[in-house]
């Protein structure tokens, strides 16, 4: 049986993740249909608004989170992995301008 303190904050997390769905929602009013907001991918977004982001265009490998720039030229280069970063987990996903700044790096 798991302890009682682990089911408290996984509670805590999904009513904090609710107030923040519905304080989205609140903010976008007269939206007409759903949207997924992914905070990394808004930073990118308004570095460099041509450029399409893809999000999961496979199945995601567990425990991974990675962030690629896909060139014309068909190479590509890596913006961030945080594959072997961690424990703790939160050193698995970046602060969104390291990301922007690493994008810029390639872009110039």
């Amino acid at each position: 049986m798991a302890p009682r303190s682990r089911k408290r904050k996984a509670e805590a997390a999904m009513v904090a993740a609710a107030e923040k769905r519905e304080k989205l929602a609140d903010s976008g009013e007269g939206m007409e249909e759903a949207t997924v907001v992914i905070e990394h991918c808004q930073a990118l977004r308004l570095e460099a608004p041509e450029l399409p982001v893809k999000v999961n265009p496979t199945k995601p490998r567990r425990g991974s989170f990675e962030v690629t720039l896909l060139r014309p030229d068909g190479s590509s280069a890596e913006l961030w992995t945080g594959i072997k970063k961690g424990p703790p987990r939160k050193l698995k996903f970046p602060e969104p301008q390291e990301v922007v700044k690493e994008l810029k790096k390639y872009l110039s």
